[in-house]
């Protein structure tokens, strides 16, 4: 897909980027080339490769699951407007 002037202004406008009348040839060639090799990878034979979330074979290292933090519920309920039974009160918003 070979683009133009005014597709590349076009594109200008919807990303409301400014861009100046004289670099506007070089942005032709450049996203035609990335156009015309997006094309190119339409035609690799894919079937027998599975997708993946990462090209390595990887795994997260976790911390231990436990409790790091003491309860502080009744501290911080001590700033609230409303609190009663551990919750916290708000006005009603739905009828």
């Amino acid at each position: 897909m070979s683009l133009n002037s005014e597709d590349i202004k076009k594109i200008a406008h919807l990303a409301r980027l400014q861009i100046d009348e004289e670099d506007i040839p070089g942005y032709v060639r450049n996203l035609s080339e990335i156009l015309a090799l997006v094309e190119q990878m339409n035609y690799v034979n894919t079937s027998d490769v599975h997708p993946m979330a990462h090209p390595q074979d990887v795994s997260q290292r976790l911390r231990a699951d436990k409790i790091t933090e003491t309860d502080q519920r009744a501290h911080f309920q001590e700033n609230a407007p409303l609190a009663a039974a551990g919750l916290y009160l708000v006005p009603k918003v739905i009828e």
